[in-house]
This record gives C-alpha cells, structure tokens and sequence, in this order.
C-alpha cells in the first residue's frame, strides 16, 4: 500500500505544493513560578563559592591530583554557566509569557530590572564573580517579588536552607 500511495502524494505535492505553515509552540497554560529563576541563580552562587575555595594543586602534585582539580573546576565552571543560562531562559518566560501592559503601568522599572537579571545572569556565564553571582541572586528576588505582588499573593523573604546560604522568595501562606 506504501508503494502505491507514496508516489501519488508526491505527484500531488507537484501539482499543488503545500504553502509553509508557522505555529505558535505556547500554550496559554497560565502555570508561571518565579522559583526556578531563584533557584538556578542560588546554584550560580554556590558554584562561584566552590570555585573561589577550589585550592589548586601544587604544581609537583601527583597527576591523579592534578586531573582531579581540573575535573571538580571542569564541572563547577558547566554548572555555573548551566544554570545561569537556565536563570535567564527562566526569566525571560516570565517575561515574554506572562507580564503584561498592565504590570509595567504598576511596575515601570520591571523592564529595568528584567533586562539588568539578564545582563548579570550573562555577566555570571562568562566570569568568575561572586559579586554578580550575589546581585543575580537578588535580582530574581526582585522579579519574584513583582511577579508574586502581580497575582496579590503574599511573599517573605526566608533562608534558602542550603549549603550556599542566601534567602529566596517564597509565597507567604501563613
């Protein structure tokens, strides 16, 4: 049967080419959160913090040592610039997908400060810098803040309760 209707479908292609069709991929599914922009720039931290204790080997060191060190340092530098990536694609859904006219009216800086989250999450993927890694940080506070305050919902500021310290934002349903 394949060998019958393949060749008429390609016939009818001749005759009649198809005209390009585009599609939207995004679903309207209203399902935002703030959190993993928080989250992955909190990694962005810690990764700047292994990195800046990271001891490197003695230049005498055994090459199983040395390989080490390049391995943890290797996979530090992946991570950090992973989720920096992930932080700005993060926020860039919230802010193509969901903001709308109406929060800037409410939120005049929120480009600002969406666009400065974004310059830093970058700053983050091609340096080694603590400092950028802290502003990201808050940064995505920020927006989480803003986002949260769109939907009236309450937020607080509270530890990460991880090993890289640092507070995120988080729905206050107390």
């Amino acid at each position: 049967m394949h060998r019958f209707v393949s060749p008429l479908i390609r016939l009818a292609d001749r005759l009649s080419p198809p005209g390009v069709v585009s599609a939207h991929c995004d679903i309207p599914c209203g399902i935002y959160d703030p959190h993993t922009a928080q989250i992955a720039a909190l990694t962005v931290l810690r990764m700047n913090q292994l990195i800046a204790n990271l001891a490197p080997p003695a230049f005498d060191a055994p090459a199983e040592e040395r390989r080490a060190g390049i391995n943890s340092l290797t996979r530090y530098v992946k991570t950090k610039e992973d989720h920096a990536e992930l932080c700005k694609k993060e926020i860039d859904i919230l802010w193509h997908d969901y903001f709308r006219p109406e929060h800037l009216e409410k939120y005049p800086d929120l480009h600002t400060k969406v666009w400065n989250a974004n310059k830093l999450a970058s700053r983050c993927k091609q340096n080694v810098d603590l400092q950028a890694a802290e502003d990201l940080l808050k940064a995505t506070h920020e927006i989480a803040e803003i986002f949260w305050a769109t939907k009236n919902v309450p937020t607080r500021k509270a530890g990460s309760n991880q090993t890289v310290g640092g507070e995120l934002v988080y729905v206050d349903n107390r």
